[in-house]
């Protein structure tokens, strides 16, 4: 019925194409049936990607207009193509049998991305009722409301920089962009109330404490927020820079933590003359109790998502935990974010 209903629809009455195929991750692929694969950490999100190279000329991306990169990649992971149907009938499958918890529509900026997006999302709703997330860059509030109505449960912000600065400078992006879309995530957060993801990316070049002012305006507005650790992939403009120093980035997972869970405010945290935090206005062992059970360190974002090797490679120190941190792990992680603090608001 899925192949039926793909074939008699592969041109739309606008000229536009539908697409016939769909790149998955690999993880994805072997969740739903469709690659075999070993691995210690299988997704539980179903990872979609929607078009070709992008328009946009991200510094840190591999689909960057710009970039070098395998096609087929995206940040350290590869995305093989498969039929349309075929993908959506392994998902409906893994959804139905508890394998993932709900799937993810990353889509690159081309023409008519948001509406290729709708048509994909009405297709996934319709084969099941695995909650989708579309991780896509709408226009205006009005694309946002029909994303909402053609059947997805939340929509995704790729921001990636914590500021303006960074934003401009990384993502190549014109003055005033910035702007332009933080008003329309606030006008998404406001409308549709615990339902707008942003992506933040760490290591761009932002301080500790302009990625932290981020953090808690969006908190503030009820945005979810995936945090990450840039990745340099060779053949993207940003190849040769170093990932994020791991202490740096323990901390920041610790503000989005505490933050969000209404533990500490930024106006009431430290920082250094160099914008490293040097507080959360916690004792010690107030923050160590706050962090003790792993879950500031493991992969933030959408309900369900672990997203593993993203950020790293197997057998390395994972920026993203995408499981339950062991009790050695959760304390290693501790200890880096405690050892940069002053006493006493810091411990």
């Amino acid at each position: 019925m899925l192949r039926a209903v793909t074939e008699s629809c592969s041109v739309l009455p606008s000229g536009q194409p539908l697409e016939s195929q769909l790149s998955l991750s690999m993880g994805t692929a072997a969740v739903l049936g469709l690659r075999r694969i070993t691995t210690d950490a299988a997704p539980t999100t179903a990872y979609l990607l929607l078009g070709g190279r992008c328009a946009m000329d991200c510094a840190f991306c591999a689909q960057a207009r710009n970039s070098r990169a395998r096609a087929d990649a995206l940040s350290r992971v590869l995305w093989p193509t498969y039929d349309l149907a075929e993908a959506l009938s392994g998902l409906t499958h893994a959804y139905s049998q508890g394998q993932v918890q709900r799937c993810c529509i990353q889509v690159t900026t081309r023409r008519h991305a948001v509406e290729a997006t709708m048509r994909l999302v009405r297709q996934v709703h319709q084969a099941s009722p695995v909650p989708i997330c579309a991780a896509v860059q709408p226009r205006n509030l009005r694309q946002v409301n029909e994303l909402f109505a053609a059947g997805a449960e939340r929509i995704g912000f790729g921001l990636d920089a914590a500021c303006e600065r960074v934003f401009v400078q990384v993502k190549h992006r014109a003055p005033g962009s910035w702007q332009q879309l933080w008003s329309l995530i606030e006008s998404g957060a406001k409308s549709f109330p615990g339902k707008i993801s942003v992506h933040l990316i760490a290591g761009l070049g932002e301080t500790e404490q302009e990625m932290t002012r981020t953090v808690q305006a969006l908190a503030d507005w009820g945005v979810t927020i995936g945090l990450f650790a840039f990745t340099p992939v060779r053949g993207t403009a940003m190849e040769n820079l170093p990932p994020p120093p791991l202490p740096s980035y323990r901390r920041l997972q610790a503000v989005n933590f505490l933050i969000k869970s209404g533990l500490v405010r930024f106006e009431r945290m430290g920082f250094s003359g160099e914008g490293k935090i040097v507080s959360y206005g916690l004792t010690e062992a107030q923050l160590i109790d706050a962090l003790i059970g792993g879950q500031a360190f493991q992969t933030a974002g959408c309900p369900g998502c672990n997203r593993p090797y993203y950020n790293e490679r197997p057998g390395r120190v994972m920026y993203n935990y995408p499981r339950p941190l062991t009790p050695q792990e959760n304390q290693a992680a501790i200890s880096l974010v405690l050892e940069a603090l002053e006493a006493p608001g810091g411990g």
